[in-house]
């Protein structure tokens, strides 16, 4: 297969490290060289593996978009080289990679042939604003969390309500009024105040029951 790219580097960016696999023309015909490296993504580690791209003329550097942390490094890489940022399907989707080859060896071998195209990556300036614009809204939706008050719109408290077994009874108030005191006071004898009597109540002196009369009951003084 056609050399499209003499000198490359493929990179497998992880979250602690990076390793890089730089190929190269060997001595011989049609032969290619490599060699891989691995580098701490710390603040040194970029720049040092930026000097030892430098130190091997590459001219092209390709990435795997791995999360965020490819952008430290591509940061770092895009002031001296030119960095694609590759599509992690479009390379899985390439045949004839070997399951003992490395994803920094893969990526290197595919950039020499031309098998892959990059991803747009917007310019720097864009991305410095895309970061404070989030960076922004983040603070922003924090501050009114914490502004927001813990419960409800304060006020008065509502006035609580009596349980029904705590409401007076009409009802029973009424009857205890209605019903004749054991005290009252009895009429005396004579004095023309008529007391009902078990004949005019109706009562049967046999049976006890009350008898029911057809006319008026009349007293006598």
């Amino acid at each position: 297969m056609d050399v499209v790219v003499a000198r490359c580097a493929g990179l497998d960016v992880h979250r602690d490290t990076a390793v890089a696999t730089v190929r190269w023309p060997g001595k011989r015909k049609n032969s290619r060289g490599q060699e891989t490296r691995t580098y701490p993504t710390t603040q040194r580690g970029p720049a040092e593996l930026s000097d030892w791209l430098l130190l091997e003329q590459v001219e092209l550097v390709g990435m795997e978009a791995t999360g965020i942390y490819w952008k430290p490094v591509f940061s770092v890489l895009e002031e001296r080289f030119t960095c694609w940022l590759l599509n992690a399907q479009h390379m899985h989707n390439v045949p004839g990679r070997k399951t003992d080859v490395a994803d920094s060896v893969w990526i290197a071998r595919l950039l020499e042939h031309g098998l892959v195209r990059p991803s747009f990556v917007p310019p720097r300036e864009m991305r410095d604003l895309r970061d404070l614009t989030r960076s922004r809204t983040a603070v922003t939706q924090e501050s009114e969390l914490g502004s927001a008050p813990a419960s409800g719109p304060t006020g008065p408290p509502p006035a609580p309500r009596s349980s029904p077994s705590s409401r007076p009874s009409t009802t029973a108030a009424a009857c205890a009024n209605t019903r004749p005191s054991a005290t009252s006071p009895q009429p005396r004898p004579g004095s023309g105040i008529n007391t009902p009597s078990r004949h005019s109540q109706g009562v049967s002196k046999i049976t006890g029951k009350p008898q029911r009369r057809s006319g008026p009951t009349t007293s006598t003084q």
